[in-house]
């Protein structure tokens, strides 16, 4: 077998790079393979729905291959959105909490369990946690109760934001986790459908809050959870004792080192 002689050159201008010897071509060649960002490998090896309304990439389903491992711990990806920075909700929850104790629903304001996310729990997570964070506009906007217009609905989540670290999903983020939109794909049809709960992976069997406020019931304190039976409710007031699940988006600049994001072989972030 002939091998090539030190001296001989290789041009990789036309790979778009610039080395001109084996070695350099190779090591560019890994750069651009391992430069990949995560959202986009996701996006590339999963079976991701891609959004109607907005420039997302959702889980849907039942028991999508979703599982993330994040601070040490269980998370599932929401969606991968398209500057490539991944959407994900721990797998347990943190325990109940007050989403405001004021009885307000202005999470901007800000609300008492945002102060708590954002400040208690974020500096609890690990320092290597913390660094994978981004700050990101979160839709606060509120909704109508038992609508059934989801791209109204989505339009009325982004008419205001909040910027910050953690929060939780909105009431649309849940309704387009669902694989069956015919069924299930608004908020009265979410409601008046009993088999929606078995067609989404963020369904638990109890009361746990979300970030969206209502409209109409009373614009200064009612605020939409999720119930035992998967559909939805509306607060009196937000001064309620709910199950907390964080959400969060993970830098664009993270790497997946491994996994399929089955739950025995969830996603590992590279350090």
């Amino acid at each position: 077998m002939n091998f090539p002689s030190g001296d001989v050159t290789y041009d990789n201008k036309e790979s778009g790079l610039e080395s001109q010897n084996v070695q350099g071509a190779i090591d560019e060649l890994y750069g651009i393979c391992t430069a990949v960002p995560a959202g986009d490998q996701i996006i590339a090896t999963s079976n991701l729905e891609k959004d109607p309304y907005e420039c997302r990439y959702f889980f849907t389903g039942r028991n999508p291959n979703n599982y993330i491992i994040f601070n040490n711990e269980s998370w599932r990806i929401i969606s991968v959105e398209c500057d490539s920075t991944i959407k994900i909700m721990r797998n347990a929850s943190i325990g109940n909490q007050y989403w405001d104790t004021s009885g307000n629903n202005n999470w901007a304001r800000p609300a008492s369990l945002n102060t708590y996310l954002n400040e208690t729990y974020y500096n609890e997570l690990n320092a290597n946690a913390q660094s994978q964070i981004v700050a990101k506009d979160w839709s606060i906007g509120n909704i109508t109760w038992y609508n059934n217009d989801l791209a109204k609905q989505i339009n009325d989540e982004n008419g205001t934001k909040w910027n910050g670290k953690i929060g939780l999903i909105t009431v649309s983020e849940y309704i387009r986790s669902n694989s069956s939109k015919s069924e299930c794909g608004s908020l009265s049809l979410n409601n008046e459908n009993s088999n929606c709960l078995f067609q989404t992976w963020m369904f638990k069997n109890y009361y746990w809050w979300t970030l969206s406020p209502e409209t109409g019931y009373s614009d200064t304190s009612s605020v939409f959870y999720v119930t035992s039976d998967g559909d939805f409710n509306r607060t009196i007031s937000s001064y309620y004792n709910y199950a907390v699940y964080p959400t969060l988006y993970l830098s664009s600049d993270i790497k997946i080192a491994r996994g399929t994001g089955n739950s025995l072989d969830p996603y590992q972030i590279s350090l």
